[in-house]
C-alpha cells in the first residue's frame, strides 16, 4: 500500500526520527525546494536534556515537548507521518512503514537511541528507563505514588522500600535526577507529605566504574560526588547491577538493596532499522557511516545522530559521543551536502566540534567542561540554565520553563505533582 503523500516531480528527501537531528535536518532543508517527509512514531519533537525534570515534577511535559505541524507550519512541500518504519527496500528506494509505503530519493535515517538493559530481563520489566517524556511520566508517577502510600504504610519495613529509590548509571542523566530527587526529598516532602519522615528517604546512585561523569575530569566528577553527597545522595561506585527482582537490587559483589523504584540510566542502544545489512551494523546496534554519513554498503541512505557511528574520524575511533550536539552538527552539514550531491558539487566530511559537557546537580551546582576550561558550582548551573534555555524550542517553551525555573528558585511551589495514569479496561 502506497503513503497518502502527494507526489511531484521534485526531490523526496524522507527523514526518519523527529529528535532534534531530525528536526536540524528538516530544517536545513526549509529552502531546498526538495519535498521532505518527516516520519516518526509520536507527533512531537521531545527536549532530553530537560527529561528528568519532568519526572521530577519540576516540568511539565508540554513544556518540553512540541508538535512537528505546529514547528513546520507554513513550510512548502514538507510532510509529517506518524507511524514506524518496518523495513528499508533499497532497491525499490522505499521505506515500508505502519502506514503504507514511502518512496525517496534521499533517505535520512535519525531515530536515535533507546535504553539499553544488557539483556537483563528482569531489569528491563521492573525497572525505570528515563529516555522519553512518556517513561518520564511513568516514573514521576511511580515517585509520587510510593510517597502516598508510603505516608499510609503501617508496616515499617515495607514503608522503607517505598522510600528507597536506586538509580543506576552514573552519566550525566544519573547525576542530573539524582540532584533533583535529593532536592524533592528536602524541600518538598517536608511540606507535601508533614505525616512522612523524609529523612527516611534514601537515594542511591550506583555507577559500576570507579566515578562518576567518567567522560569528565576526574575534578569535575569528584565535585560531582561531593556536591550529591552533601545533598545525601548515596553514592555506591564499583557497584554492578547483575539483577533486580522481588523488589530487590542484586549488585555483583553479593550485596542487595531493597527498593521499590530502580531508575536505569545506565547505557543506550541504537534503535534497530530493518533493511539496513549486518555487516553496516557496529557497536551498541549503531549504524556504520563513512565521514559523509552515507550508510556503508548502502547508496543514497545517510544516518545520524546516536543511531549512527562514523568509521574514519581518527579523533574518535570508537564513534562519536552520542549527544545532542553531534546529531544537530552532523544533520547541519548533511542537509548542506545532500543540496551540494543535487548541484554535482563535492560533499564535505564530517567534523565534529566539541563545545563542551555539562551536567547539573542542584540549585546552584553544576560541573562543565568547555574545551580546556573546567569549573563548578554557581557559574556552571547559571550557563547549563541558559545553555538549555536556548535550545528549547519555541519562544512559549522558553518563556513557559523559564519562568518555571525562576519560581522553583524562590520556594519550589510549583503545582505539578499530580499522579495521572490512563485507565484502560480496568487496568492502570
Amino acid at each position: 500500500m502506497r503513503a497518502n503523500i502527494r507526489r511531484n516531480e521534485l526531490t523526496r528527501v524522507v527523514v526518519v526520527g523527529g529528535g532534534l537531528g531530525g528536526i536540524k535536518m528538516v530544517m536545513g532543508l526549509r529552502k531546498s525546494g526538495f519535498q521532505v517527509v518527516l516520519i516518526d512514531k509520536n507527533n512531537y519533537n521531545q527536549f532530553p536534556p530537560l527529561i528528568y525534570q519532568v519526572a521530577s515534577a519540576g516540568l511539565e511535559p508540554s513544556s518540553i515537548s512540541f508538535p512537528f505541524r505546529r514547528l513546520f507550519q507554513g513550510m512548502k512541500n514538507f510532510f509529517f507521518r506518524m507511524g514506524e518504519v518496518l523495513s528499508i527496500d533499497e532497491e525499490e528506494k522505499a521505506v515500508r512503514t505502519t502506514f503504507g509505503t514511502v518512496h525517496y530519493h534521499y533517505l535520512v535515517l535519525a531515530g536515535g537511541a533507546t535504553t539499553n538493559f544488557f539483556g537483563n530481563a528482569n531489569v528491563e520489566e521492573n525497572a525505570y528507563p528515563m529516555k522519553t517524556v512518556t517513561e518520564s511520566m511513568r516514573l514521576r508517577n511511580k515517585l509520587l505514588e510510593n510517597f502516598e502510600r508510603a505516608e499510609t504504610e503501617e508496616n515499617e519495613d515495607a514503608r522503607q522500600v517505598l522510600l528507597n529509590v536506586v538509580i543506576v548509571g552514573g552519566g550525566p542523566s544519573g547525576v542530573e535526577i539524582a540532584g533533583a530527587l535529593a532536592e524533592m526529598k528536602r524541600n518538598i516532602v517536608p511540606r507535601d507529605y508533614p505525616d512522612l519522615d523524609s529523612k527516611k528517604i534514601n537515594i542511591y546512585l550506583l555507577d559500576a566504574t570507579d566515578r562518576l561523569l567518567r567522560a569528565m575530569d576526574p575534578k569535575l566528577s569528584e565535585q560531582a560526588t561531593k556536591d550529591l553527597q552533601d545533598m545525601g545522595v548515596k553514592i555506591m561506585l564499583n557497584s554492578m547491577v547483575t539483577d533486580y527482582k522481588d523488589k530487590e537490587v542484586i549488585l555483583k559483589d553479593g550485596q542487595t538493596i531493597k527498593a521499590e523504584t530502580v531508575i536505569w540510566v545506565s547505557g543506550v542502544k541504537a534503535n534497530p532499522m530493518g533493511g539496513v545489512p549486518e555487516t553496516s551494523i557496529g557497536r551498541g546496534g549503531r549504524i556504520l557511516t563513512d565521514r559523509f554519513n552515507k550508510v556503508k554498503g548502502m547508496e543514497h541512505v545517510y544516518a545520524i545522530g546516536d543511531q549512527s557511528l562514523v568509521e574514519g574520524d581518527e579523533e574518535y575511533p570508537q564513534g562519536h559521543p552520542q549527544l545532542a550536539q553531534v546529531a544537530i552538527q552532523q544533520a547541519d552539514l548533511l542537509a548542506k551536502n545532500i543540496l551540494r550531491a543535487e548541484h554535482g558539487e563535492e560533499m564535505r566530511p564530517f567534523a565534529y566540534r566539541n563545545l563542551g559537557t555539562m551536567a547539573t546537580i542542584g540549585r546552584k551546582k553544576a560541573v562543565a567542561e568547555i574545551g580546556k576550561t573546567r569549573f563548578g558550582g554557581f557559574s556552571a548551573w547559571l550557563l547549563w540554565l541558559l545553555v538549555h534555555l536556548r535550545s528549547i524550542l519555541g519562544v512559549k517553551n522558553k518563556t513557559v520553563v523559564f519562568l518555571n525555573w525562576v519560581w522553583n528558585y524562590f520556594n519550589y511551589k510549583q503545582s505539578l505533582r499530580l499522579i495521572l495514569k490512563p485507565i484502560i479496561k480496568g487496568k492502570q
